[in-house]
């Protein structure tokens, strides 16, 4: 098996100890691109769950992909939206996710390094034990969705990380 070791980032230059294997997105891309006025006006965003205009629904989950050459998997933390019905049974059975079905949406987290990942059609598998539920992609010929069911190997993890790289100038402006 290969092991995941540190690198040196081509975009800063600096060495890593280790390649970053999960990233994450705090909220919907809706809420990501609302000025903060329409965020305040328009969302009702928990660490798991966001409403926006009382009509669009989405839980947060994982997309976990099969790390090639490796026991591990590198997870893109993600949303998708569910109907309000669906919705509706999330919250009902919050506690009891057992009892949820596989629940059919739409990706909808835009996702860097890829061609555009919003409304990527998805099925949201509910888990126990408090984790976050798995997000499967419908087989379609995206990159995404081919990673999804392929695997995904180092060197393109590499070059998601140094896409993103956290030292980079364009980085330490946003933030």
């Amino acid at each position: 098996m290969t092991s995941i070791k540190g690198y040196t980032c081509s975009c800063c230059g600096v060495y890593h100890d280790e390649l970053p294997i999960s990233y994450g997105n705090r909220a919907p891309a809706y809420y990501e691109v609302a000025n903060p006025q329409e965020r305040e006006e328009r969302f009702e965003l928990s660490e798991e769950l966001c409403v926006m205009d009382n009509e669009h629904y989405f839980i947060r989950g994982c997309l976990e992909i099969p790390i090639i050459g490796t026991d591990e998997e590198f997870i893109w933390g993600a949303w998708v939206s569910l109907s309000e019905a669906n919705y509706k049974k999330v919250k009902e059975h919050w506690n009891n996710p057992e009892l949820l079905e596989p629940m059919v949406g739409w990706f909808s987290t835009a996702l860097p390094c890829y061609p555009d990942t919003i409304n990527l059609k998805a099925k949201v598998h509910h888990r126990t034990g408090r984790i976050r539920p798995f997000i499967e992609l419908e087989p379609t010929d995206h990159p995404l969705s081919v990673e999804s069911r392929n695997g995904i190997s180092i060197e393109r993890i590499q070059e998601i990380a140094e896409e993103l790289c956290v030292n980079s100038e364009h980085e330490e402006k946003e933030h």
